[in-house]
């Protein structure tokens, strides 16, 4: 199946949604959430992650994560990540419970492509406090891709992780895996970076962004953000309209998009110092905000 192909399925069998100019929405990617030991990449950030995501819960906006939010390579078992950031799970049930959580799975999350999968871990968590089962996320579903559609303009968001356009992360992703966790976990203490992800491999970068651009353009430009090369990307209007909302594995903060008021940004959270010595976790505009129906084309 070519990586044209594969964008076509996601599109295809993705879950929509309608949406309107008072709908809010954050969406990140690539958190790579692990177990809290040095291979942890999301360790470094996840105050500022848990930050943002808990401002943006209180001003009700929709979270969307577009795969790779847990790093099921490098761990062989869920468990071991929700213990390292269940105070992160706790928030995010807390979306799930008002419908409010979307998530898309990604090449280092695939295995969520297998439902029993899913039901055995995420459904429940056993609670050490209670010595009983608790529901954490039931009946939750990924899906590969989310189209969002505008109730008055018919304006469709399209949403994939990204790694359709990518055959080794796709088709071979179990190789990937294995590799990951024989090799390159342990070379990376010494600070060797694992050459199947696309962020650290710029010619596999371009091939990914190159892919993905060409299906956009045959499918009338169609509005397309995907994460997998972390590589933030906001184009102008008029342009290629393929969006990238970075990762929350950047070097000391996180990127994201926000739609609010019929209007895109990429945003960027970080921790700064004020002039008395404080640290505070902020929000800084990067690009937009742009009007969606900027990007329309005619269908």
């Amino acid at each position: 199946m070519s990586s044209k192909s594969r964008m076509y399925r996601a599109y295809n069998t993705a879950r929509r949604i309608t949406f309107n100019d008072d709908s809010k929405f954050i969406i990140f990617s690539d958190c790579h959430r692990g177990d809290n030991s040095f291979a942890d990449d999301f360790a470094n950030n996840r105050n500022i992650y848990f930050h943002a995501l808990q401002d943006y819960y209180k001003n009700g906006f929709t979270y969307c994560e577009l795969g790779d939010g847990d790093e099921l390579w490098e761990n062989i078992f869920f468990k071991d990540i929700f213990e390292a950031h269940q105070n992160v799970f706790d928030l995010m049930k807390l979306f799930f419970n008002e419908g409010r959580l979307y998530r898309l799975m990604g090449n280092h999350d695939m295995v969520y492509r297998n439902k029993k999968y899913v039901e055995k871990n995420l459904f429940s968590y056993f609670d050490k406090i209670t010595g009983k089962d608790a529901p954490l996320f039931p009946g939750i579903e990924f899906t590969e891709g989310l189209i969002l559609s505008h109730q008055t303009t018919n304006q469709e968001i399209f949403m994939m992780h990204g790694h359709q356009a990518d055959w080794m992360n796709y088709v071979g992703w179990k190789f990937n895996r294995f590799m990951v966790r024989v090799l390159w976990r342990q070379l990376q203490v010494f600070g060797i970076s694992d050459p199947t992800i696309p962020a650290k491999n710029y010619k596999e970068l371009i091939k990914v962004e190159r892919r993905t651009k060409r299906w956009i353009v045959e499918n009338k430009n169609l509005f397309t953000i995907i994460g997998h090369t972390h590589r933030p990307r906001f184009p102008e209007p008029g342009d290629i309209a393929f969006f990238n909302d970075g990762s929350c594995v950047h070097p000391r903060s996180i990127t994201g998009m926000e739609i609010e008021k019929g209007e895109i940004s990429l945003i960027k959270w970080h921790i700064s110092t004020t002039e008395d010595g404080t640290l505070k976790v902020v929000r800084v505009l990067l690009e937009g905000p742009q009007k969606l129906i900027d990007y329309k084309t005619e269908a």
